[in-house]
């Protein structure tokens, strides 16, 4: 796929970041560039419309996609573009205390440290069909958190799209639905 390779040409790695140890891959020079940054919407959205929708409409759930649920803070640049493709709303998960009213809560570990993260309690309607997207995943854990709040407001994760997957840490593994990404970084 020559259009999922010239999106990893503008990938950075960054050694020993945000710790000792971890090498980051920032995908932010990819939406630096329009092009780029489309190419990765048009991307997703072929995977959605393509895959994610059909299975959906397969099953006796209603087929539309209700929600994108965006993790902080990258799942933001990305979450809302595809929201607003999908005809869905857009909800953000924080990490804990940079939401206002009545939030629900998960605990998680990251790679490098406990955290905790939430989403407004209103801020989706049960039984909702819902995607969460991230820049990444590693280990799983912010994924599963975000998947666990879907669950507390009483709607159902139908899929997780990420655009980069570190499979050798097995994040996918916790998910509680089927998992999608772009790029394999070793």
């Amino acid at each position: 796929m020559a259009d999922v390779e010239l999106l990893k040409s503008y990938f950075e790695y960054h050694q020993d970041w945000p710790k000792k140890g971890v090498l980051f891959c920032d995908i932010l020079p990819a939406l630096r560039d329009p092009l780029a940054f489309e190419l990765l919407l048009t991307n997703i959205m072929s995977h959605i419309f393509t895959e994610t929708l059909p299975k959906l409409a397969e099953s006796k759930r209603d087929p539309r996609i209700h929600y994108v649920v965006g993790l902080d803070a990258r799942g933001f640049l990305l979450g809302p573009s595809i929201a607003q493709r999908l005809g869905a709303g857009f909800v953000p998960v924080r990490k804990q205390g940079k939401l206002p009213g009545d939030c629900v809560h998960a605990t998680f570990e990251k790679e490098y440290g406990k955290d905790v993260c939430e989403m407004q309690r209103n801020a989706m309607s049960p039984d909702s069909n819902v995607l969460i997207i991230d820049d990444l995943i590693a280990t799983g854990g912010t994924a599963k958190a975000a998947g666990d709040l879907v669950k507390q407001v009483g709607s159902h994760t139908i899929e997780y799209i990420f655009v980069v997957s570190i499979p050798f840490l097995k994040g996918a593994e916790k998910l509680d639905a089927p998992e999608y990404h772009l790029v394999e970084m070793d």
